[in-house]
């Protein structure tokens, strides 16, 4: 290592510890296994600081903030919003939600439930594809698969098409990172653009 490199790396370390850059793999201050991502997300917004859920806690649930359809000549933004409910086994009351930021726009659903104990492992995300005539929203709706292997699909908008599903959690999701799109006065807003979600295995 060159002079000097030792105290480079820390820096860099340091800088994207800062940013909540996420890693594929566990790093030492976060403590999960990896991060799974879809390829449609929204062009638009900015990463947002990462929500984790307590030490030992799994994602067994989500409710979404989505802003119903505002007609013309109304702005729509659609999703804005994902929380995430933690819980241990399958005792509901025993949660603690979590939430990365979320658009200025809409209203929180009620959460919807794996059965029995299983935790959400995947997910896919329903965008709107850009176009530069007419109103953007992003992101639309979210659906999940639970580790027993059904699929959860929210109350979001129908806009865009749903992609690919992420690559699977090896035990269950335990965070969220959103990426927003702030508030733009009378230009075009899009709220939620793209989630990434983190992988815990104990």
């Amino acid at each position: 290592m060159e002079p000097g490199g030792g105290a480079k790396l820390l820096w860099l370390l340091l800088l994207l510890r800062a940013t909540h850059f996420p890693c594929a793999q566990a790093d030492g201050w976060n403590g999960y296994a990896a991060v799974i991502e879809v390829t449609n997300g929204g062009p638009w917004g900015d990463w947002a600081w990462s929500e984790m859920c307590p030490d030992g806690f799994f994602a067994s649930g989500f409710s979404l903030k989505v802003e119903p359809p505002q007609g013309i000549p109304g702005d729509d933004t659609a999703l804005n919003g994902i929380r995430l409910h933690c819980g241990r086994g399958n005792v509901l009351g025993n949660t603690h939600v979590v939430e990365s930021q979320s658009g200025s726009w809409g209203e929180w659903s009620e959460p919807l439930w794996c059965r029995g104990g299983a935790y959400l492992v995947a997910f896919s995300l329903r965008v709107e594809a850009p176009t530069t005539l007419g109103d953007n929203t992003a992101a639309n709706n979210v659906r999940f698969r639970c580790s027993d292997g059904e699929e959860l699909q929210g109350p979001g908008l129908s806009w865009g098409d749903f992609g690919d599903w992420s690559d699977p959690c090896p035990k269950g999701v335990c965070g969220l990172q959103t990426k927003i799109q702030g508030p733009r006065g009378f230009s075009d807003d899009t709220a939620l653009n793209d989630v990434r979600l983190f992988c815990c295995v104990n």
